[in-house]
């Protein structure tokens, strides 16, 4: 242990001066052990100097183990225990583990057992990444092995689901190398899925247009209610139906782990349709509709040219109440629409979720994720807490674990009604700027433009030069878009330099990448509903 950082051992125990002889020898081993006589003591160490370890009596007088266990969690600190006991009962046993002990072991304990407890738990990490490594390396040689260009959607789903869960999975991996493997396997994965999308998504479209049923097509924004929504409306249960705007499946699968004590998760995915924005992806979601057919057949509601993120979509539940007419599925004890932008606003709704019981469906829409995802832009304290992807994971989670949504979701465990969780679109970080050449009327967005005339490079996105292929609005002469591939973003060539650093790094959508288009949608059971 010469070439390794000194481990250090914090032992509570009111018997500690006959240990000696234990501690003598893992001092031999190289460990530093600080001996204590009681619970207290070793809180009183623990926040004075940083352990590796504490080693602790079960039966002590006073804080035994199980309340300096207690003590530890309330006070936020979080060290391995390993807890020695002289009880072999069962039921002590399982409550010392809900209390998330590392390990523990039976009186009487000789040295040997007392280092090789020490030395697993110091061992695990490194044994935990060595395995990560040698699971990942075999990951990536299976992705390799795969023939993206014979890919179906189906497919691009399975493998965006494996990709997804490795981003989550290599968080906090101290090997560099491999998330850098990870990283540029991604971009590389990307350039396949926007060739994908650019052959199959106007058919896609051009189906679901004509009625076509999924699967002959992916399911799509506009299949979301009718698919994950209606059919539990007409079993006559009660729906609470979330969007959470802006939301990643790399970022949902960081949240679900938070959830499974309570409800029985179902995931299903879905396809964002093109633009992934709000006016079109969320619009399409309660609508039921393309743009093209919200264009013209609501022209009145149709709100493709503003810029205001709360007149784009004022109307939702205007489209929402329209969709479940058109599908015979009007809720039979009313609707409760609601749009969530600030904190005053979720804890209100937090207050009023029991006061919902009586209403069959109750449709919420949060926006934090998304105005978090682009204050990150023009924040620097933010670009700071969230330099990449796997710190705004870190970042988003802890906004979760302590917001009203998170508590709302807690009491809708204990209710009797069915839970559906998605998002709208997803979000790209955006690395590579790609020259758009427009007129002064062309609209403002990084990752999609639409206007007269546009140009830009047919490598770095789609163009659209026949809006109603996509199902877009066709509301002026030469009108056409561009959609944005991979993690490119849009920049005129005035002042180009200037605005390719401003949004190097930020978060965009509109676009076309796995991140935007391959999206969960979750159904949430009650594991132990309240009739």
């Amino acid at each position: 242990m010469a070439n390794e950082i000194t481990r250090r051992i914090l032992w509570a125990d009111d018997e500690i001066d006959l240990l000696k002889p234990h501690i003598r020898f893992l001092e031999q081993k190289g460990y530093a052990v600080t001996p204590v006589p009681s619970g207290g003591d070793a809180l009183a160490a623990l926040e004075r100097e940083r352990f590796d370890v504490l080693l602790i009596d079960e039966m002590m007088p006073g804080m035994g183990g199980l309340e300096t266990l207690d003590a530890l969690k309330a006070k936020d600190v979080n060290v391995p225990v390993i807890l020695i006991t002289k009880s072999e009962e069962e039921t002590l046993m399982e409550e010392a583990i809900g209390k998330r002990i590392t390990d523990y072991l039976i009186k009487p304990v000789n040295p040997s057992q007392v280092f090789l407890a020490c030395k697993r738990v110091f061992d695990a990490q490194k044994l935990q990444d060595s395995q990560r490594a040698r699971d990942y390396v075999g990951e990536m040689q299976r992705w390799q092995s795969l023939d993206t260009r014979k890919l179906d959607w189906r497919g691009w789903v399975d493998l965006s689901v494996d990709v997804a869960r490795w981003d989550v999975g290599l968080d906090g991996a101290p090997e560099a190398g491999l998330q850098q493997a990870h990283t540029d396997f991604r971009r590389g994965l990307n350039i396949e899925f926007s060739r994908f999308i650019e052959d199959h998504y106007p058919k896609w479209v051009q189906a679901a247009a004509k009625g076509v049923a999924p699967g002959e097509r992916p399911l799509l924004s506009t299949d979301v209610i009718k698919h994950s929504v209606v059919p539990h409306l007409n079993e006559g249960k009660r729906v609470i139906f979330i969007v959470i705007d802006c939301m990643r499946l790399d970022q949902w699968f960081t949240l679900e782990p938070l959830l499974e004590e309570w409800f029985d998760v179902q995931r299903d995915y879905y396809c964002s349709i093109l633009p992934t924005a709000t006016p079109y992806s969320r619009n399409a979601i309660f609508s039921g509709l393309l743009p093209r057919q919200m264009w013209k057949q609501h022209p009145d509601l149709w709100q493709e040219n503003t810029d205001d993120e709360r007149t784009r979509n004022r109307f939702e539940r205007n489209f929402l109440e329209m969709q479940l007419a058109r599908l015979n599925a009007t809720p039979a004890k009313g609707l409760k629409y609601l749009k969530i932008y600030d904190v005053d606003e979720a804890h209100a709704t937090r207050r009023q979720i029991n006061s919902f019981s009586g209403l069959s469906l109750v449709a919420m829409v949060f926006n934090f994720i998304d105005i978090l995802a682009h204050g990150r832009s023009e924040n620097e304290i933010l670009q700071e807490l969230a330099p990449d992807e796997a710190a705004f994971r870190a970042v988003m989670k802890a906004w979760f674990t302590h917001s009203p949504l998170y508590e709302i979701l807690q009491a809708l465990a204990s209710q009797d009604c069915i839970t559906v969780v998605t998002t709208d679109h997803g979000a790209v970080l955006g690395k590579r700027a790609a020259l758009v050449h427009g007129n002064r009327d062309t609209s403002s967005n990084l990752r999609y433009k639409f206007g007269v005339n546009l140009n830009t490079d047919s490598k770095q996105a789609i163009i659209v030069r026949k809006p109603g292929d996509y199902l877009l609005p066709d509301d002026g002469v030469n009108k056409n878009y561009v959609l944005a591939r991979e993690d490119y973003y849009f920049v005129y060539p005035t002042r180009f330099h200037e605005f390719e650093r401003q949004f190097r790094g930020s978060f965009q959508h509109g676009g076309v990448s796995i991140e935007e288009m391959v999206l969960p949608m979750v159904t949430l059971r009650p594991k132990s509903p309240r009739a």
